[in-house]
């Protein structure tokens, strides 16, 4: 380990340490993954990871969360969230982020008391800084912890210090909420939620990693790392990928020139508002990623 990340680790170690006890939100991402790998290290039974189970949530991310806590003897609750009942939500504002991650955040707090914690932490890093994520006032209301981002990590640190402790996570692609797929203004269902989820299975299972499903309406536009987008387009491969998408429910395909590139869907605030700070003042006066979140962390990752 070199000597940057090992101090930046000394200082995580020291953040958790004084915490006393902790309650980590744990969605299965990169970084709520390496914050709770550490947390147990150091707090050992004083802390818990509690994952949230949500329509926003793949059940993948529930599983793969539920595997790793297993492996590492951490203790798990997974806690029931009807985040499309939350006033805010589902008629999705710019700020819905915050009105999603204050209701999932006060339900992992009551978790945490239940259990006589009263610390609640979350994954975000230096770099969920640059992006629109008006889930940090929420998270700042709450008096909610982020160790890795208070101890100076960006997420190539998360990813290296993550990959030092044998992390199967440590090149998992950023993952964020199944709402983040949907632009702002039209309103969330299930049914879109299920949609999109499904063109996302679809997508992957011809081998793809980094990706997302924006949904505009019937038409689904597919986001994918530069060096993917000839690929999807060959002969035989593009059959494939219509065919996976409209089994998805979609009548309409089609492939981002642009990539893969996380907060999209912010670009349309930013030309609005001049810049994303004037969009997160005007939606929120405001995700961290990874939160990658986040399961509980399910609206902290990035779009």
């Amino acid at each position: 380990m070199h000597e940057e990340l090992a101090k930046k680790y000394d200082r995580l170690t020291s953040i958790l340490r004084d915490l006393g006890g902790v309650a980590v939100a744990l969605s299965g991402g990169v970084d709520s993954t390496l914050l709770a790998r550490v947390a147990h290290d150091v707090l050992g039974d004083r802390m818990i990871a509690v994952t949230m189970r949500s329509a926003f949530v793949p059940a993948r991310d529930l599983e793969e969360a539920r595997a790793f806590t297993r492996a590492a003897g951490i203790a798990h609750v997974v806690v029931d969230a009807d985040v499309l009942a939350v006033p805010g939500v589902a008629d999705n504002p710019p700020d819905r982020c915050y009105h999603c991650k204050r209701a999932v955040f006060t339900r992992v707090a009551e978790a945490a008391a239940a259990r006589g914690i009263s610390a609640v932490a979350d994954g975000s890093n230096v770099d969920d800084l640059a992006d629109y994520r008006p889930g940090h006032r929420a998270l700042r209301e709450l008096g909610v912890h982020s160790p890795l981002l208070e101890a100076g990590m960006t997420k190539a640190n998360v990813r290296a210090l993550s990959r030092e402790l044998g992390l199967a996570t440590w090149d998992k692609p950023s993952a964020a909420c199944l709402a983040s797929r949907i632009p702002y203004g039209d309103r969330i269902t299930q049914d879109k939620l299920d949609r999109v989820d499904a063109a996302e299975a679809a997508l992957r299972k011809l081998g793809l990693r980094n990706l997302r499903v924006r949904m505009h309406g019937d038409l689904a536009r597919i986001e994918v790392p530069a060096d993917d987008v000839a690929r999807l387009a060959q002969p035989g491969t593009r059959e494939r990928v219509v065919a996976g998408i409209r089994a998805a429910g979609f009548t309409y395909v089609t492939l981002d020139l642009q990539g893969y590139r996380t907060g999209s869907l912010n670009e349309e605030l930013a030309r609005k508002n001049g810049d994303v700070e004037t969009a997160e003042g005007a939606g929120s006066a405001a995700d961290a990623e990874t939160a990658e979140g986040a399961g509980a962390g399910q609206a902290a990752t990035a779009r």
